[in-house]
């Protein structure tokens, strides 16, 4: 795995981290941060790789686009689009006024987030 590849892999493993902490480690979960870092986590593994496969992309934080240029490499990233589709959004929306999530929805964006990590990590070899 290349140098930026690794950097971009320890900064989703840190919102992922992020995530979990803010949902499991309270007694009251604050939902908007597991919703953003669950986002940020996904976000982060598909920019990991695109960068291992040397694919360019743009500064965005939209995942459709960057799941459209990782189905480009790997066909088999179209199983994750349901749980990027849920995850759309939280990487802005949570963090302005008009918009505030449940727990329920923190418990399903981190699942979702779980699920991007694990694909992700075994397509770019990492065994953990």
């Amino acid at each position: 795995m290349n140098e930026i590849t690794s950097e971009w892999v320890l900064k989703a493993e840190s919102d992922f981290d992020a995530a979990d902490l803010t949902l499991h480690g309270r007694e009251a979960p604050i939902v908007d941060a597991v919703c953003f870092h669950s986002e940020q986590c996904a976000e982060k593994y598909l920019k990991a790789f695109l960068q291992e496969k040397g694919i360019r992309f743009e500064r965005t934080h939209v995942l459709g686009s960057l799941l459209g240029l990782c189905i480009s490499a790997d066909k088999e990233f179209k199983k994750i689009a349901t749980d990027l589709d849920s995850l759309e959004g939280y990487g802005i929306a949570v963090r302005y006024p008009g918009a505030t999530a449940t727990k329920e929805l923190a418990e399903r964006a981190f699942e979702s987030a779980g699920r991007v990590r694990a694909f992700i990590r075994k397509k770019l070899g990492i065994k953990r």
